[in-house]
Protein backbone atom coordinates (compact mmCIF):
# COMPACT_ATOMS: atom_id res chain seq x y z
CA UNK A 1 0.00 0.00 0.00
CA UNK A 2 1.50 2.88 -1.19
CA UNK A 3 1.54 6.39 1.54
CA UNK A 4 -1.24 8.67 0.04
CA UNK A 5 -3.68 5.31 -1.62
CA UNK A 6 -6.79 4.66 0.77
CA UNK A 7 -6.98 1.31 -1.28
CA UNK A 8 -6.30 -1.42 0.30
CA UNK A 9 -4.00 -4.01 -1.63
CA UNK A 10 -4.53 -8.11 -1.70
CA UNK A 11 -0.94 -8.44 -1.57
CA UNK A 12 0.00 -6.95 1.77
CA UNK A 13 1.04 -8.79 4.26
CA UNK A 14 0.58 -6.40 7.16
CA UNK A 15 -3.02 -5.25 8.19
CA UNK A 16 -3.38 -1.81 7.74
CA UNK A 17 -3.97 0.70 10.95
CA UNK A 18 -7.40 1.70 12.32
CA UNK A 19 -7.37 5.01 10.79
CA UNK A 20 -6.74 4.09 7.17
CA UNK A 21 -9.67 1.57 7.42
CA UNK A 22 -11.97 4.05 8.89
CA UNK A 23 -11.10 6.72 6.22
CA UNK A 24 -11.58 4.21 3.62
CA UNK A 25 -15.14 3.27 5.21
CA UNK A 26 -15.70 6.86 4.64
CA UNK A 27 -14.57 7.30 1.56
CA UNK A 28 -17.43 4.60 0.27
CA UNK A 29 -19.89 6.08 2.48
CA UNK A 30 -19.67 9.67 0.26
CA UNK A 31 -19.35 7.99 -2.18
CA UNK A 32 -23.03 6.33 -1.89
CA UNK A 33 -24.43 9.43 -0.52
CA UNK A 34 -23.12 11.73 -2.80
CA UNK A 35 -23.70 10.30 -5.85
CA UNK A 36 -27.66 9.96 -5.92
CA UNK A 37 -27.86 13.78 -4.92
CA UNK A 38 -25.80 14.55 -7.85
CA UNK A 39 -27.74 12.88 -10.24
CA UNK A 40 -31.08 14.22 -8.43
CA UNK A 41 -29.50 17.88 -8.83
CA UNK A 42 -29.00 17.26 -12.08
CA UNK A 43 -32.23 16.83 -13.03
CA UNK A 44 -33.58 19.79 -11.07
CA UNK A 45 -31.17 21.77 -13.16
CA UNK A 46 -32.69 20.34 -16.60
CA UNK A 47 -36.44 21.01 -15.12
CA UNK A 48 -35.13 24.53 -14.33
CA UNK A 49 -33.37 25.15 -17.09
CA UNK A 50 -36.60 24.20 -19.24
CA UNK A 51 -38.30 26.73 -17.43
CA UNK A 52 -36.22 29.27 -16.80
CA UNK A 53 -36.95 30.24 -20.39
CA UNK A 54 -40.73 31.57 -19.68
CA UNK A 55 -39.77 32.27 -16.38
CA UNK A 56 -37.77 35.22 -18.01
CA UNK A 57 -40.56 36.62 -19.95
CA UNK A 58 -41.91 39.84 -19.10
CA UNK A 59 -45.87 39.43 -17.21
CA UNK A 60 -48.49 41.76 -18.50
CA UNK A 61 -51.39 42.99 -16.75
CA UNK A 62 -53.77 40.60 -16.94
CA UNK A 63 -51.14 37.82 -15.75
CA UNK A 64 -50.78 40.06 -12.57
CA UNK A 65 -54.45 40.83 -12.33
CA UNK A 66 -54.82 36.45 -12.78
CA UNK A 67 -52.73 35.79 -9.64
CA UNK A 68 -54.42 38.63 -7.33
CA UNK A 69 -57.50 36.82 -8.51
CA UNK A 70 -56.04 33.34 -7.26
CA UNK A 71 -54.63 35.03 -3.91
CA UNK A 72 -58.28 36.49 -3.08
CA UNK A 73 -59.83 32.87 -3.72
CA UNK A 74 -57.09 31.63 -1.22
CA UNK A 75 -57.67 33.80 1.37
CA UNK A 76 -61.34 33.92 0.85
CA UNK A 77 -60.94 30.40 1.82
CA UNK A 78 -59.14 30.37 5.07
CA UNK A 79 -55.06 29.18 2.95
CA UNK A 80 -53.60 32.62 3.65
CA UNK A 81 -53.07 34.32 6.57
CA UNK A 82 -54.12 38.44 6.73
CA UNK A 83 -49.99 38.98 6.65
CA UNK A 84 -49.55 36.41 3.93
CA UNK A 85 -51.96 38.13 1.89
CA UNK A 86 -51.05 41.36 2.22
CA UNK A 87 -47.62 40.69 1.55
CA UNK A 88 -47.98 38.21 -1.84
CA UNK A 89 -50.31 40.79 -3.11
CA UNK A 90 -47.74 43.61 -2.76
CA UNK A 91 -45.47 41.51 -4.91
CA UNK A 92 -48.06 40.48 -7.02
CA UNK A 93 -48.26 44.09 -8.27
CA UNK A 94 -44.81 44.61 -8.07
CA UNK A 95 -43.94 41.92 -10.29
CA UNK A 96 -41.84 41.75 -13.51
CA UNK A 97 -42.18 38.25 -14.77
CA UNK A 98 -43.62 34.88 -15.21
CA UNK A 99 -41.44 33.46 -12.22
CA UNK A 100 -42.12 35.94 -9.83
CA UNK A 101 -45.66 35.77 -10.32
CA UNK A 102 -44.91 31.84 -10.27
CA UNK A 103 -43.42 31.88 -6.49
CA UNK A 104 -46.57 33.53 -5.14
CA UNK A 105 -48.59 30.62 -5.86
CA UNK A 106 -46.94 27.35 -6.29
CA UNK A 107 -48.20 26.47 -3.12
CA UNK A 108 -51.94 27.10 -3.80
CA UNK A 109 -53.93 24.98 -5.36
CA UNK A 110 -55.63 26.54 -8.82
CA UNK A 111 -58.26 29.30 -7.97
CA UNK A 112 -61.66 28.47 -9.19
CA UNK A 113 -62.60 30.60 -11.65
CA UNK A 114 -65.64 33.08 -10.34
CA UNK A 115 -68.19 32.68 -12.74
CA UNK A 116 -71.39 35.10 -11.46
CA UNK A 117 -74.47 33.19 -11.67
CA UNK A 118 -76.69 34.37 -14.19
CA UNK A 119 -80.02 34.52 -13.00
CA UNK A 120 -82.74 33.15 -14.99
CA UNK A 121 -85.48 36.36 -16.40
CA UNK A 122 -88.58 35.05 -16.69
CA UNK A 123 -90.36 37.14 -19.23
CA UNK A 124 -93.97 37.09 -18.65
CA UNK A 125 -96.10 37.93 -21.83
CA UNK A 126 -98.51 40.42 -21.42
CA UNK A 127 -102.34 39.36 -21.13
CA UNK A 128 -104.43 40.13 -24.07
CA UNK A 129 -107.73 42.04 -23.02
CA UNK A 130 -110.78 39.62 -23.17
CA UNK A 131 -112.87 40.45 -26.32
CA UNK A 132 -116.43 39.93 -24.73
CA UNK A 133 -115.36 42.47 -21.97
CA UNK A 134 -114.69 45.19 -24.74
CA UNK A 135 -117.96 44.04 -26.68
CA UNK A 136 -120.03 44.06 -23.46
CA UNK A 137 -118.67 48.16 -23.20
CA UNK A 138 -119.63 49.20 -26.16
CA UNK A 139 -123.14 47.56 -25.95
CA UNK A 140 -123.36 49.16 -22.80
CA UNK A 141 -122.54 52.63 -24.03
CA UNK A 142 -124.65 51.93 -27.35
CA UNK A 143 -127.42 52.21 -25.15
CA UNK A 144 -127.87 55.52 -25.36
CA UNK A 145 -127.69 55.88 -29.31
CA UNK A 146 -129.39 52.80 -29.76
CA UNK A 147 -131.60 52.47 -26.74
CA UNK A 148 -133.05 49.30 -25.04
CA UNK A 149 -131.64 46.92 -27.82
CA UNK A 150 -128.08 46.88 -26.63
CA UNK A 151 -128.77 46.04 -23.18
CA UNK A 152 -129.49 42.38 -23.11
CA UNK A 153 -126.00 41.99 -25.64
CA UNK A 154 -124.30 44.07 -22.71
CA UNK A 155 -125.63 41.94 -19.66
CA UNK A 156 -124.74 38.75 -21.09
CA UNK A 157 -121.67 39.55 -22.63
CA UNK A 158 -119.98 41.16 -19.88
CA UNK A 159 -121.03 37.98 -17.52
CA UNK A 160 -119.71 35.64 -20.57
CA UNK A 161 -116.70 37.85 -20.23
CA UNK A 162 -116.40 38.01 -16.42
CA UNK A 163 -116.41 34.19 -16.63
CA UNK A 164 -113.27 33.77 -19.45
CA UNK A 165 -111.45 36.19 -17.88
CA UNK A 166 -110.88 34.05 -14.26
CA UNK A 167 -110.18 31.03 -16.20
CA UNK A 168 -107.85 32.52 -18.51
CA UNK A 169 -106.42 35.25 -16.50
CA UNK A 170 -107.23 37.86 -19.36
CA UNK A 171 -107.60 41.58 -18.64
CA UNK A 172 -110.73 43.50 -19.32
CA UNK A 173 -111.97 42.42 -15.88
CA UNK A 174 -112.65 46.73 -15.26
CA UNK A 175 -114.73 46.51 -18.92
CA UNK A 176 -116.36 43.92 -18.11
CA UNK A 177 -117.77 44.85 -15.21
CA UNK A 178 -118.54 48.61 -16.62
CA UNK A 179 -120.94 47.17 -19.53
CA UNK A 180 -122.73 45.02 -16.85
CA UNK A 181 -123.77 48.12 -14.48
CA UNK A 182 -124.10 50.31 -17.59
CA UNK A 183 -126.36 47.29 -19.16
CA UNK A 184 -128.42 46.75 -15.62
CA UNK A 185 -128.42 50.09 -14.86
CA UNK A 186 -130.39 50.85 -18.12
CA UNK A 187 -132.71 47.65 -17.11
CA UNK A 188 -133.24 49.00 -13.53
CA UNK A 189 -134.12 52.55 -14.83
CA UNK A 190 -136.38 51.31 -17.67
CA UNK A 191 -138.33 48.94 -14.52
CA UNK A 192 -138.75 52.08 -12.73
CA UNK A 193 -139.69 54.09 -15.69
CA UNK A 194 -142.38 51.42 -16.13
CA UNK A 195 -143.44 51.58 -12.78
CA UNK A 196 -143.84 55.50 -12.75
CA UNK A 197 -145.66 55.35 -15.85
CA UNK A 198 -148.20 52.42 -14.36
CA UNK A 199 -148.79 55.29 -11.22
CA UNK A 200 -149.10 58.15 -13.17
CA UNK A 201 -151.33 56.35 -15.47
CA UNK A 202 -153.54 54.70 -12.85
CA UNK A 203 -153.57 57.70 -10.99
CA UNK A 204 -155.04 59.82 -13.69
CA UNK A 205 -157.41 57.10 -14.66
CA UNK A 206 -158.71 57.90 -10.83
CA UNK A 207 -159.32 61.39 -11.33
CA UNK A 208 -161.43 61.15 -14.02
CA UNK A 209 -165.28 62.18 -13.39
CA UNK A 210 -168.07 59.90 -13.43
CA UNK A 211 -170.87 60.76 -15.66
Amino acid sequence: MKDNDTTLSPDDGIPPPADTVQRICDHEHVLRTTAPRVIQSAGRTGAFAAGSERGRMRAADADRDRVVEFLNTAYSEGRLSKDEYDARLENAFSARTYADLDQLVTDLPAARAAVPAVAKTTVTPVAKTNGLAIASLACGVAQFAFGPVATIPAIVLGHMARYQIKRTGEQGAGLALAGLILGWATVILGIVLIVVGLVIAAGMHGTIPMH
